[in-house]
């Protein structure tokens, strides 16, 4: 193991958080926005191009997530994709969190989609 491995297991991972625009940019660049909210959440509405993968099953699908690029975690207020953050920092690089989460999302005038591109909600 790594001098870096075993001090993100001494001290904990790190993660960034970042506002609606900075994760918007990194998913321009080719980040993936996860969303660990609940099936419900999700289906209400969600960031267009978002990934869904609900916090209680994260920690058995991480590696259904590109090792080589950004993720930014999102859930509906922050708090859930916080403990997301954290958990995929200790596994891999490049992870941050959207601080105010979906809420944050909205009020920065970014749209939600429901199933079939409708407009959706935030629930």
């Amino acid at each position: 193991m790594t001098v870096g491995g075993r001090l993100k297991r001494l001290f904990g991972a790190r993660y960034a958080t970042v506002g609606p625009e900075q994760a918007a940019a990194l998913m321009a660049a080719g980040g993936v926005l996860l969303d660990v909210r609940e099936p419900v959440e999700w289906r209400a509405g969600h960031a267009p191009r978002a990934r869904h993968i609900p916090l209680g099953r994260l920690a058995d699908r991480i590696g259904e997530l590109p090792p080589d690029r950004p993720v930014v975690t999102v859930c509906r207020s922050g708090a859930r994709s916080r403990q997301a953050a954290a958990l995929l920092a200790r596994e891999r690089g490049q992870v941050h969190n959207l601080a105010g989460g979906m809420r944050a999302w909205v009020e920065a005038g970014f749209a939600l989609q429901a199933k079939g591109g409708r407009p959706g909600r935030l629930s």
